[in-house]
């Protein structure tokens, strides 16, 4: 009941009322409605109060299963999460071989290098070890075509988001920053062809307390002797792709900046798109990839490693 009605209805009562002892009774009502009506308005306002904590609350909620994966340097990008991101990971790993033929070599730059050295091998199988870190945009690059190829021998779980940084601790700017990319720092692989071992050195998070970023994942003594051997001429330079110690990329394949401005969803769907500059640089590079793991595999699986893949073997 509102203020007025409420103070309307009590006093056309009292108006019928005669002699002293009826006007104390109608004083008494009167406070007693008042009363009342204060009673009311609190609740209401306590009503609305928790209606509007409740939209405030769904807002926060909803706003928290936006995101997902990796480290994030606080570009206010929203990654998708969940059932979405069951979708991506499923649209960037379904790509046709025919889409993939027809690309070839696409604008790769720098293809795998043939190298020399004892195997290189995991729980016997041949063991592909990637070196690289969330920060870095060449990795960002580099990681899409890695999760394409890599989902033609086994299962890859654990796949997360990220971009890489736009900045570091001491301010200074990244080239291509805020690429939308995977993080392999909580990824598994499953596969009865090879292991893949991946190590995220550094997130995407700038660590002003050392001018770089914080560190995430440590390198064994074994892989940081790799890294020694392959990697010293660059000057340590990731992302550093070891294959079987058979083949070795250093760098990014392709020109990270035909992902500048897409999102996640952008860039798996242009996969599927032959004609376009995102399809010929990552499955470009995707096919290459398969290509070096092809020959640490002896050409296993054939749906792998078809005709189209095998003919870049001799440009590696």
């Amino acid at each position: 009941m509102g203020p007025s009605t409420g103070l309307a209805g009590w006093g056309r009562v009292n108006v019928a009322d005669r002699g002293s002892d009826r006007r104390a009774r109608i004083a008494a009502q009167r406070a007693s409605a008042q009363r009342t009506q204060t009673r009311n308005r609190i609740l209401i306002a306590g009503g609305a109060i928790i209606v509007v904590v409740g939209i405030v609350l769904g807002f926060v909620l909803a706003g928290g299963n936006s995101t997902t994966g990796g480290s994030s340097s606080g570009s206010g990008s929203a990654t998708p999460a969940g059932q979405a991101l069951a979708n991506l990971v499923a649209t960037t790993t379904s790509v046709p071989t025919a889409t993939l033929d027809k690309i070839g070599g696409g604008t790769t730059t720098s293809p795998p290098k043939t190298i020399s050295g004892a195997a290189l091998t995991s729980g016997g199988k041949p063991e592909v070890l990637y070196i690289g870190a969330e920060y870095c945009p060449y990795c960002a690059a580099e990681r899409w075509a890695m999760v394409v190829a890599l989902s033609h021998f086994g299962t890859l779980s654990g796949l997360g988001l990220t971009h890489s940084a736009a900045a570091n601790g001491a301010g200074q700017a990244e080239p291509f920053p805020n690429t939308a990319t995977w993080t392999f720092a909580h990824t598994t692989f499953a596969s009865q062809f090879l292991t893949f071992t991946p190590v995220e050195t550094y997130t995407n998070v700038p660590d002003p307390a050392t001018g770089f970023y914080k560190p995430l994942q440590t390198l064994t003594a074994e892989q940081q002797a790799l890294l020694t051997k392959y990697d010293s001429a660059n000057g340590g330079a990731i992302p550093f792709i070891d294959y079987g110690n058979k083949f070795l990329t250093v760098g990014a394949s392709y020109d990270p900046g035909v992902l500048a401005g897409l999102t996640w969803n952008q860039i798996a769907a242009d996969l599927h798109n032959s004609a376009s500059p995102v399809a010929a640089g990552v499955l470009g590079t995707a096919n290459y990839i398969t290509a070096a793991i092809c020959g640490l595999t002896n050409d296993q699986p054939a749906s792998a490693c078809t005709p189209a893949v095998k003919s870049l073997q001799a440009k590696i």
